[in-house]
Parts: C-alpha cells; sequence; structure tokens
C-alpha cells in the first residue's frame, strides 16, 4: 500500500536505494513511494486470488506471482509491486537486484482506503503504457466490488461487478475466478463473513 511521497530521485537511485532497503516502496514518475502493511482482508483476497489463479494456470505453463515481484513499467519509468501479476509464456525479466519482471499480461490490484486513489488515478494510467499488459482488476477489500479493465487496441473497456455469484473472465490468461471465490472468508468491518 502506498503512501506519502518522497523526493524526486532518478530510476538508477530508486534501483540501489531498494537493492539495501528493509522495505519496499515503488517508484512512479521519480517519486518514491513507501509500501505499509495490508489489512487482513487484503491480505486474504490476494491470497484467494493468487491461490486459485495458480491451481488454474499451472498446467497450461503460466505464471502468478504475488506481492513482492517488482514489474518495470517502462515508458514512464515506474516499479511497482502489484498484489498479483500474471502471464503465460515466458516471463521477460530484467537483471536487477531484486529481478524486475516486464512482461505482466494481467495486474490485480486490491483497493484499500490509502491506495485506491494511487491504483485508480496515477498507477493505472503508468499500467496503460505497458505494450504488454492486456487487463487490469481492482479488487475492493472494503466490500464486494471488483471492476475490470481489458485492452481493446488504444482503449480499455470497463466492467464491475458487486454479486457473489458473478464470474469474472480473465481472458488474458485464460480462465475465470467468481467474486466468491475472491472473496472466500474475508469478513469485512462489520463482521459479516463473505
Amino acid at each position: 500500500m502506498a503512501t506519502a511521497a518522497l523526493k524526486r530521485i532518478t530510476p538508477d537511485e530508486y534501483l540501489a536505494r531498494e537493492r539495501h532497503a528493509e522495505f519496499r516502496s515503488e517508484y512512479l514518475n521519480g517519486r518514491i513511494l513507501a509500501m505499509t502493511g495490508a489489512s487482513l482482508q487484503h491480505a486474504e483476497i490476494v491470497l484467494n486470488i493468487g491461490s486459485t489463479l495458480r491451481d488454474r494456470l499451472r498446467a497450461r505453463g503460466c505464471r502468478v506471482f504475488v506481492n513482492d515481484v517488482r514489474v518495470r513499467i517502462a515508458s514512464v519509468s515506474g516499479y511497482v509491486y502489484p498484489d498479483v501479476v500474471a502471464l503465460c509464456g515466458t516471463p521477460a525479466v530484467l537483471d536487477t537486484r531484486p529481478p524486475t519482471l516486464t512482461n505482466p499480461h494481467l495486474v490485480i490490484e486490491v483497493l484499500s482506503g490509502t491506495t485506491e486513489r494511487y491504483d485508480r488515478g496515477e498507477k493505472f494510467e503508468a499500467y496503460r503504457a505497458s505494450e504488454a499488459l492486456a487487463e487490469y482488476v481492482l479488487v475492493d477489500s472494503r466490500r464486494v466490488h471488483v471492476e475490470r479493465y481489458v485492452r481493446h487496441g488504444d482503449f480499455w473497456v470497463h466492467s464491475a461487478a458487486t454479486e457473489l455469484d458473478t464470474t469474472l473472465e480473465l481472458s488474458s490468461v485464460g480462465t475465470a475466478l467468481t467474486l466468491r471465490e475472491i472473496y472466500a472468508d474475508v469478513q469485512f468491518d462489520g463482521g459479516s463473513e463473505e
């Protein structure tokens, strides 16, 4: 989860800092954005999505990564840590420490009160410039609400779902998830289990 931005630096300065940092941070448009801890709901949703996708995609040679895989967004000199990343085929990786993935087909971000504006705005704008990315999914950690953006040429087509029995097609990796699978065992602040 991103927090307040610090002073502007170059991509090389960011990579040098990140190599020895105790805590992860993202880099976008010359700014470092420190990452903070996640809520229980956020962590559970990421685990639900990551484990379900991995089970479904593994036999087809697709890869699924959660939380700690850095992704480079080349056109805006960005380095980010998506909640879930998936791709089918060979991962393209930069020889940085830690390694940096450059060709995700699917990125899923789990929203919180502190990350929603960033994930919907500046970060999504940067992702849209990535040629490899075909699908961007936003999952709310505070209520049942999922939004999907799919690339169609120069345009992104949006859809949203709020019902647990809705199936979310993930065309970029050729599978689907139900919202019930995404929100399995998640208890929202009101204490109700979804």
